[in-house]
């Protein structure tokens, strides 16, 4: 990664102001966040909140956020909370609130892209199908979407690839990725990201998926000794508010933080690449690693024979099961959308 993509990252960005600072209205905010170790949250959400949105807003906007695993929340119920006005705004991982609403895991089907512009398609979409549902059901607003590095697998003990998944206890946190595990004979379990590390050093687990450098900042390269770099999804995170705080803002505020929210979008996703790219270092103890920490995991890559055998599961087993599980409508509806953009189809069941 070149030295000035770097600073870019990690110095706050620059938003753009489409209305005058001083005709905002005036509003402080309760942000309930993404896990502390994502780089979502670490270079992009946190600073966005604490540092950019008051700096751009000449200090009419300013909020208050904290990580959801500094509160002890559950992921999955993040939407409720924000249905009630428990927050203003949330960052959440909308895979995980799939449980209500198959729709929510969608866009980011395990394995269903392999790099971060296809990922972000899948979702542009989808964009309105999400925004409708959380409207209609959870009292809320989609404002955008981003992402985390390819979700992979971290295993306590060597891995060469597929074969060697089957039959281990592997921990996932969706359903589209329990789809997957079942179509390859392995057993998935649920757990919170900070329970992983003592799951895999004594043995609850064998293997967990976890974002390339979420998994590294979280410390599971203390505990794993290899990383099979197959990805399951992108973790997808939304930007979303509760309807009630919405409507008290004045029109010229909404647009502001609107506006706001697309260059925070596009900066998101610049942290997604670039995490990416030195995931690979930061986690085999090579430099450059300025996003991460420096680990000893071995890497394993995947083979031609197991990358067609991840297209055949993503096609038959996670297509199949996402389906089953959002009905008929649903189904064509996502190949109207999701499909069309990837070129692929959903078995309508």
């Amino acid at each position: 990664m070149s030295k000035r993509l770097l600073t870019g990252l990690l110095a706050v960005a620059t938003f753009s102001l489409p209305v005058a600072a001083q005709e905002l209205q005036k509003a402080h905010f309760k942000v309930i966040g993404l896990n502390s170790p994502t780089p979502a949250s670490k270079y992009d959400e946190v600073p966005f909140w604490r540092e950019t949105l008051p700096k751009v807003s000449n200090g009419a906007l300013t909020a208050e956020i904290t990580p959801l695993d500094q509160m002890g929340i559950d992921d999955k119920t993040m939407l409720r909370l924000l249905k009630l006005g428990v927050m203003d705004f949330a960052g959440m991982d909308i895979s995980k609130m799939a449980g209500d609403d198959p729709r929510f895991e969608a866009c980011d089907l395990a394995g269903l892209t392999l790099d971060p512009d296809r990922a972000r398609e899948a979702c542009n979409a989808y964009r309105t199908v999400i925004d409708r549902q959380m409207q209609k059901n959870w009292n809320a607003k989609l404002l955008a979407f981003g992402a985390n590095t390819p979700q992979v697998f971290w295993c306590r003990d060597e891995v060469k690839g597929l074969a060697d998944l089957k039959g281990k206890k592997i921990r996932v946190f969706n359903n589209t990725m329990r789809d997957f595990l079942s179509g390859l004979g392995a057993t998935a379990v649920s757990m919170a990201m900070a329970e992983v590390v003592p799951a895999l050093n004594n043995g609850v687990v064998d293997c967990g998926v976890t974002g390339s450098l979420s998994g590294n900042t979280a410390g599971w390269g203390e505990v794993a000794k290899s990383l099979y770099n197959m990805s399951l999804g992108w973790s997808i995170n939304v930007v979303a508010v509760n309807l009630n705080t919405w409507n008290r803002l004045d029109d010229k505020t909404k647009t502001f933080i609107e506006e706001q929210m697309k260059s925070y979008e596009n900066k998101m996703w610049e942290t997604v690449k670039a995490s990416t790219a030195e995931a690979a270092n930061c986690n085999t103890n090579k430099q450059p690693c300025k996003l991460g920490k420096l680990a000893n995991v071995k890497l394993i890559e995947v083979s031609p024979e197991d990358a067609a055998t991840h297209k055949k599961l993503v096609e038959s087993a996670v297509l199949a099961g996402w389906a089953k599980r959002c009905g008929a409508e649903c189904a064509k509806e996502w190949n109207e959308t999701v499909g069309k953009a990837l070129g692929l189809t959903a078995p309508i069941p």
